[in-house]
C-alpha cells in the first residue's frame, strides 16, 4: 500500500477531443463558466462553474491540458 496515490488525468468528454477551452462570463450575473468550446455549434460543452483562478487552473489539470 502507497502512501502517495499517482494522479492520472480524466480522459477528455467524448466529443470534446481537439476543441479548445474557453471561459465565458455571465453579464447579467457575472458567473464564469468554462468548458470545451465547439466553434460549429458555438456552445460550450461539458462546462463547469469557475469562481477563481485556481479553479480555473484545477480544470485544466483535471483533464492534464497546460494552461494558455
Amino acid at each position: 500500500m502507497s502512501l502517495f496515490k499517482s494522479f492520472k488525468p480524466a480522459p477528455i468528454p467524448k466529443g470534446c477531443e481537439g476543441l479548445s477551452i474557453r471561459t465565458e462570463s455571465s453579464t447579467c450575473t457575472g458567473e464564469t463558466v468554462i468548458g470545451f468550446y465547439d466553434p460549429v455549434s458555438k456552445k460550450l460543452l461539458c462546462s463547469e462553474l469557475v469562481r477563481s483562478k485556481e479553479e480555473i487552473s484545477a480544470f485544466y489539470k483535471k483533464y492534464g491540458l497546460e494552461e494558455k
